[in-house]
């Protein structure tokens, strides 16, 4: 070949090559695009979460109070393997001069609830003990389990809990009645069910679903003089509230509302005293874990009782039923309750 028509055949292969159109690579473009656009709003949700997150945070921390000395040292019950004992108190501060007292000082403890974690997260029990049961108070005998508030605050109610049921308590939460009707309005409302109807507080209360805004709501869980059992409906109610509350907290409306969320945890932090234990990290594992529970995974009924009495100083008491509340004790020492509600139905 002579190189003249050697040149011409070079110059005819790169004039080819430069009409050819480069190769495009369509899918790979568009993946790219989408992991970048991805990336992007990954990022974005990230920041507002963390935004939102800790602004919870800080409200917490900003208004909750920390109970330093709240569980108590020295020789305490083993701690359950994997489950978690918190302690709910809802108290109300009266005067050494109320009857119901006798010579406690300082406020009562009127609700008292032990909500129990066990190990799988599968559900929650949460258990109330009335407030009139009748037992040993760690250094002043025989008494209403409501007295060891008056006369020594959280860190003797947790001793006195601890004796009781002889399980360890792992955090304790103190809630004032003003945040019972902080968190309902909060909620926009809560639905309770009623075993009777009933007046309190200016409200009626129909047999059945009650739809309660805060006041209602307050006046649902403290009544007891309107029923003859007195307590033993009151403590039922209590645990419809908390079952509402619940409901509440799962609607669609409030996981889908930060602005809710916000509210609810602002107004439950400014009536909440916790041990130090209890941070907002804590509450965020805790939560977390239960991350799969639905409102029927709460599981309430009271600690076992067994008639009343009279005390020589002439205050009515709630006696406990010492076998079976024995019997729940190692259920919650084995992490077992299920089986314990299976063969004690309430």
């Amino acid at each position: 070949m002579s190189e003249r028509r050697a040149a011409r055949l070079a110059a005819e292969t790169a004039a080819r090559s430069e009409r050819r159109p480069r190769r495009r690579r369509p899918f790979l473009v568009a993946l790219i695009a989408t992991i970048g656009s991805l990336v992007g709003i990954a990022a974005v949700i990230a920041i507002v979460a963390s935004v939102f997150v800790g602004n919870i945070a800080r409200s917490y921390d900003t208004h909750t109070e920390t109970i330093p000395d709240a569980l108590p040292e020295g020789d305490r019950p083993a701690a359950t393997d994997g489950a978690e004992n918190i302690l709910l108190v809802g108290s109300d501060r009266r005067t050494k001069d109320d009857p119901d007292v006798g010579n406690a000082s300082g406020g009562r403890s009127d609700v008292l609830m032990l909500a129990h974690v066990p190990a799988d997260r599968r559900v929650v029990y949460l258990m109330s003990i009335m407030r009139d049961s009748w037992v040993d108070v760690p250094g002043h005998g025989r008494a209403k389990i409501n007295a060891a508030y008056a006369w020594g605050g959280i860190p003797l109610t947790v001793q006195t809990v601890e004796q009781l049921l002889d399980v360890r308590v792992d955090h304790v939460a103190e809630i004032g009645f003003g945040g019972f009707k902080g968190m309902t309005d909060a909620l926009g409302g809560v639905t309770v069910d009623s075993s009777r109807a009933f007046d309190a507080g200016g409200h009626d209360f129909v047999a059945g679903a009650n739809r309660l805004d805060g006041d209602a709501a307050l006046a649902f869980v403290r009544e007891r003089y309107s029923f003859a059992d007195a307590d033993h409906t009151r403590v039922r109610n209590q645990q419809a509230f908390m079952r509402g509350i619940a409901q509440g907290l799962f609607s669609r409306g409030t996981i889908t509302s930060p602005r809710r969320i916000q509210d609810f945890v602002t107004a439950t932090s400014k009536h909440l005293a916790v041990d130090p234990g209890l941070t907002f990290p804590t509450l965020v594992d805790l939560g977390w874990s239960l991350r799969d529970l639905r409102p029927d995974d709460l599981k309430t009924f009271t600690v076992p009782t067994a008639g009343s009495g009279t005390a020589p100083d002439g205050q009515s008491y709630v006696t406990l039923n010492d076998l079976q509340v024995r019997s729940l004790s190692q259920a919650l020492r084995s992490d077992d309750v299920a089986s314990w509600l299976a063969d004690e139905p309430q």
